[in-house]
């Protein structure tokens, strides 16, 4: 059972299980941000430009049934925009991460090569001749 618990910690701890959970948290959290633009920006501009409500609704015969077609455009519109914001933070983050990794590649001395340390060798043993 420990041999379990030490396994699911190394795994919970790892950087991008990490970054996942945060995804998913800020990314439920942001949802409500873009409905919001997408219903009290977007839906009015789009009525403005094209003379209709967006929220429309078109009855299917004399079923009762209607298609609530401006919901659905409303989820698009909003699926495009969160998808887009994902892309530019995502991007943002692999951009900070690679400069890290040249901080840290910068900072940690190259290895000689063996070529070097064979001439280093030979010029050490001409200075104690």
């Amino acid at each position: 059972m420990k041999k379990f618990i030490k396994e699911f910690k190394e795994f919970a701890l790892k950087g991008n299980v990490m970054d996942l959970a945060i995804g998913v948290i800020i990314g439920a959290a942001f949802g409500s941000i873009v409905t919001a633009f997408t219903d009290d920006f977007i839906n009015p501009l789009i009525a403005c430009i094209g003379g209709g409500e967006i929220g429309g609704t078109i009855k299917l015969g004399d079923t009762g049934q209607y298609l609530n077609w401006g919901h659905f455009l409303t989820a698009v519109i909003n699926f495009i925009i969160m998808a887009f914001c994902i892309f530019l933070m995502m991007k943002a983050v692999n951009k900070l991460m690679s400069v890290g990794k040249k901080k840290e590649e910068e900072a940690a001395p190259a290895e000689p090569s063996a070529e070097e340390k064979l001439l280093t060798e030979i010029r050490d043993l001409l200075k104690e001749k």
